[in-house]
């Protein structure tokens, strides 16, 4: 009976660490000063060892008034023993289909093929790439999230490696609650880089709460999540 016992801890573990299946997720995005400029509702599907990523960002509050618009991001792919492994990834503007972006990957020669403004290119990549929104879903396959995460990511036409240096852990106000979360940001080795801080909830799967992209050429942009249905 003690082993019986003991099994059922041990399975019942497993499955409490087991990534989530599906999420549904909503956002705020506000700008300097806390103002709204946008809302923004992802899923994300696991389908045995496929996945399926949705994000739609659609203009709101005084950014609406000038620019009524949605952007969407779209990546499909595989899951495996690392976790995420982007086949495609989509960028579309409702308004704007000239900025539009898709790339392939494929795997076996590491290659990123890329079509942006109707021009294609290819890119080599390293194991373990990302796209820029399977990025925030890979933290919620990662095994152990130590002091210094390092992953590749696809941004644009090239791949570079983002480094997150675990800066604190502590509890995140949003507007869906408070989170015991660990808070992570990117390491920057030039002036122009976009600083990234993401908050990762621990009793959420290490799903991100809270994102801020500070870009040093332009503005300061705030994700905080307003609602999140996870299992």
């Amino acid at each position: 009976m003690r082993l019986l016992g003991f099994i059922v801890v041990v399975f019942s573990s497993l499955a409490a660490a087991s990534p989530p299946t599906q999420i549904e997720a909503q956002y705020v995005v506000t700008t300097n000063g806390g103002i709204t400029i946008g809302r923004a509702s992802e899923t994300f599907t696991r389908k045995g060892d496929a996945y399926s990523i949705r994000s739609d960002t659609r203009s709101d509050g005084a950014l609406k008034v000038f620019l009524d618009d949605q952007y969407t991001v779209e990546s499909t792919g595989k899951v495996d023993g690392d976790g995420l492994r982007p086949l495609e990834y989509t960028e579309r503007r409702a308004k704007d289909n000239k900025r539009d972006l898709k790339s392939t990957f494929d795997w076996k020669m590491s290659v990123m093929h890329t079509v942006l403004r109707g021009e294609p290119s290819d890119y080599w990549f390293p194991p373990g790439t990302q796209d820029r929104i399977s990025i925030m879903y890979q933290f919620t396959h990662m095994k152990e999230l130590g002091p210094i995460l390092e992953i590749p990511m696809a941004d644009r036409r090239k791949v570079r490696v983002y480094t997150y240096a675990l800066v604190d852990e502590g509890k995140v106000a949003t507007p869906a609650g408070e989170f015991d979360a660990r808070h992570y940001r990117r390491v920057i080795t030039d002036g122009d880089d976009t600083r990234v801080d993401v908050w990762l909830a621990k009793d959420k799967y290490n799903f991100p709460v809270r994102v801020i992209f500070d870009d040093p050429r332009r503005f300061k942009l705030e994700q905080s999540l307003v609602a999140l249905d996870a299992k």
